[in-house]
């Protein structure tokens, strides 16, 4: 028998197992738990769809409660639903009863986790929400529990079996109550019709916020800072704009101020390789007439799908008139961690 030491944990060079043995134990959890999340698809019922209807008409907070493995779920649940448009706070149930309860209000909707459906703290709260008048959603593994009979909309939670085999620690309960929790989340976006920009409006941090949210406007060049020549403009002299810009290439300007084309260093090496003189070829013999653009108000990610796609390093900018707006390059996404 493996011996124990001073605080009664099994040594952990004492252990003796095998691989198989480990992964036999990891295989048996997710196939626990997978089963378990199969069995939820007959439960997205009527009551789920009130238990969102609820929620997509509440004019306060949706509160998200739970004690123990049921709170950090519970706290994820809201972040999520809070993250996907639809305002939600966790608030600790015994917190709660020492004055916590105060944040609560009768705009508000209350999702109790619990998967025994009796759990002290959520009971001792709930005669003072029923009193509140707040609508009330129960989420727990025990249908006939007092927290599920009292609640306006139940949402089955229960599991056949946890994946501790020792039945104790939360484990395949806790991975329903969290695939609930999306799914309620995530049925409440799309019926708000919430979209990839309110996503960013809630995620204006980092690169998330960035990619979402920039646009080409915000990081290309622009003004005098945008290399041009007219078609008439002769090789020698388009290097020189080139070369006094910096960008690596020059559009190429018709009368009428409209994009005729790009000159870049492979429009350069191509028309020397075909044994063009810059001191008397015009740049409308050798510049590329069919340039990808983009627009201004064009997310900056689009810009770069373009660029990708079309292996190339630079993009000019228009607007719908095919008017020259700016310039924007591959290097200009990087240096704004959009890529």
């Amino acid at each position: 028998m493996p011996h124990r030491d001073a605080t009664n944990r099994i040594s952990a060079d004492a252990v003796e197992v095998s691989n198989d043995q480990l992964t036999a134990s990891g295989l048996r959890t997710i196939r626990i738990e997978h089963d378990a999340i199969g069995s939820l698809k007959a439960r997205i019922d009527a009551d789920f769809a009130e238990a969102c209807r609820l929620m997509l008409n509440c004019e306060g907070r949706i509160v998200v409660t739970g004690m123990g493995k049921s709170g950090h779920i519970a706290r994820k649940i809201a972040a999520t639903l809070s993250s996907t448009g639809s305002p939600a706070m966790f608030v600790h149930p015994a917190e709660a009863s020492h004055g916590d309860l105060g944040m609560i209000t009768d705009k508000d909707v209350v999702i109790a986790l619990s998967n025994s459906g009796t759990t002290e703290e959520l009971m001792t709260i709930l005669p003072l929400i029923k009193r509140k008048g707040v609508p009330f959603i129960s989420m727990t593994g025990n249908a006939e529990s007092i927290l599920a009979r009292s609640a306006d909309i139940h949402i089955d939670a229960s599991v056949v079996e946890e994946a501790c085999p020792l039945g104790q620690a939360p484990t395949a309960s806790t991975t329903v109550a969290l695939v609930l929790g999306d799914a309620l989340a995530m049925a409440l976006l799309e019926a708000r019709g919430f979209t990839q920009e309110d996503f960013a409006f809630s995620h204006p941090g980092g690169r998330l916020g960035r990619r979402l949210l920039l646009k080409v406007q915000d990081i290309m060049h622009s003004g005098d800072s945008v290399p041009r020549v007219s078609s008439e403009t002769l090789m020698k002299d388009a290097l020189y704009e080139i070369s006094s810009k910096g960008l690596g290439m020059t559009t190429v300007i018709d009368p009428d101020g409209s994009l005729a084309g790009v000159f870049t260093d492979g429009d350069l090496r191509r028309a020397l390789d075909a044994g063009r003189n810059i001191l008397d070829t015009h740049i409308h013999e050798v510049m590329s007439r069919h340039s990808k653009t983009v627009r201004a108000q064009a997310l900056a990610t689009e810009a770069a799908r373009l660029m990708e796609e079309n292996r190339i390093y630079t993009l000019v900018v228009v607007d719908d008139e095919e008017q020259l707006t700016g310039v924007i390059r591959m290097h200009d996404l990087l240096q704004a961690n959009v890529i």
